[in-house]
């Protein structure tokens, strides 16, 4: 069933990169919240990152792990292109390791080895798939 940006509710902005931003929104329908990466159109044709983006479209919509965001939806505007994905509260793994003692930067052992268990069966999931991406 198509869907389009009037299916969404945007709220506050997740976290910015070269051709746009992410941002938490929410579906009208269902109230389920998600991650809406909205990929400027003009920034995307002057860096030439078309391809790249097509890319992680499939590859996002072959995903389905637990520890890798996948593609619920996707759809265009006037201006943008549109990955609505899962969306994994808690914030980025730099924040946590950076921002939550400021005085005292990083994890004790035990939850550096839970997270990087976290991250190798990402990766072991996309190795799986024959995935090799960034």
């Amino acid at each position: 069933q198509p869907v389009g940006a009037d299916a969404f509710v945007d709220f506050r902005v997740l976290g910015k990169g070269g051709f746009g931003e992410v941002c938490a929104c929410q579906r009208r329908a269902t109230g389920k919240m998600f991650a809406n990466k909205r990929l400027n159109k003009k920034r995307l044709k002057k860096r030439k990152g078309y391809e790249a983006a097509l890319v992680e479209k499939r590859i996002l919509a072959r995903v389905h792990s637990r520890f890798i965001v996948s593609l619920a939806c996707a759809f265009q505007t006037k201006t943008d292109l549109c990955l609505v994905m899962t969306l994994m509260n808690g914030g980025d793994l730099r924040f946590h390791i950076y921002n939550v003692d400021e005085a005292n930067p990083g994890f004790a052992e035990p939850r550096a080895v839970f997270y990087t268990a976290q991250i190798l069966l990402g990766l072991e999931h996309l190795h799986q798939h024959r995935i090799v991406y960034r």
